[in-house]
């Protein structure tokens, strides 16, 4: 056996460290791995031997992470995560390729999953595994292949394939305006709505149509679109949409163009993945499928 063998501690030590660092008890630990706290103090003691570091602190019977295995533990949960899915790739399909891939909910649902099953019918033994994710995270720790992400494509240590840019319209409920104001400014009386992913929204349509605005501006915030929408319907505020989401409110009247100014967003929608995983051969027959759906004259489907 190698000295880096003799150093790999055991699987259910190195998860009981990790749900001590996630869980903060030793009994929710316990609790968790359906083992005793005693059990639980003695693998995390044998851990300590077997590294030769200190890794937990112990206070009257409590027990929580040292700095030091507070940075290693960083490292046990991305690879405690890849052995889980590799796990779960290896259950639920044994003989093909899969791809993780983290999607934003409101573009995810009405742009790719419309779109997914000619990519299924041309690859029927890869499986794609789709999950919310609001915000960029590191592919290091999150067991992703690749993500769908609006804004820049400076996603730090990825590579990004444009799929779409996006127009943004002020809209309104009929009883919270008499009459469509004829200077954007105006918009500034009403109360605005903000969604969370895009906190400066307001504020770059505001500089596109000309009006200087000093942030941050008031309002009422929402994580997703479905919510913001919903809001906008009960005459909450003036939300800051993409066309394509509200096409049909508009056309029905339940909502209202509060100015004629549609902008095109300062970002778009990319698809991002990891330059260390470009070759990947499941994630590259993706990329390059989803190439094709990206051009601009492929418009949302309604």
């Amino acid at each position: 056996m190698t000295p880096a063998r003799r150093l790999i501690p055991s699987l259910s030590a190195l998860r009981a460290l990790e749900a001590l660092d996630r869980l903060g008890s030793a009994s929710a630990v316990a609790e968790e791995m359906a083992l005793t706290q005693s059990a639980i103090s003695r693998q995390l003691q044998g851990l300590e031997e077997q590294l030769g570091v200190t890794l937990i602190r112990r206070d009257r019977k409590r027990l929580s992470l040292t700095s030091t295995a507070a940075d290693y533990v960083v490292e046990v949960r991305a690879a405690l995560n890849q052995i889980a899915q590799a796990s779960i790739q290896l259950r639920v399909q044994p003989t093909g390729g899969s791809l993780n891939l983290a999607i934003l909910p409101t573009f995810g649902m009405r742009w790719l999953v419309p779109r997914l099953p000619e990519f299924t019918h041309l690859h029927p033994d890869i499986t794609v595994n789709l999950s919310t994710q609001l915000r960029p995270f590191s592919f290091d720790v999150e067991p992703f292949d690749a993500a769908i992400h609006f804004g820049q494509p400076d996603w730090r240590g990825t590579e990004a394939l444009l799929l779409k840019t996006e127009r943004v319209v002020p809209v309104a409920a009929p009883g919270l305006i008499a009459a469509v104001p004829d200077d954007p400014a105006d918009l500034l009386k009403l109360p605005l709505l903000h969604i969370q992913t895009r906190p400066n929204a307001w504020q770059d349509w505001f500089a596109r149509v000309g009006v200087s605005v000093s942030p941050p501006l008031p309002g009422m915030i929402y994580d997703q679109f479905s919510t913001i929408t919903q809001a906008a319907l009960h005459g909450l505020g003036v939300a800051l949409m993409p066309e394509y989401l509200v096409e049909q409110e508009l056309a029905t009247g339940r909502l209202l163009p509060v100015h004629d100014h549609s902008v095109e967003a300062n970002g778009a929608y990319y698809l991002v993945w990891p330059k260390t995983s470009s070759e990947d051969p499941v994630l590259r027959q993706f990329r390059d499928w989803l190439a094709q759906k990206a051009q601009p004259e492929d418009d949302l489907p309604r």
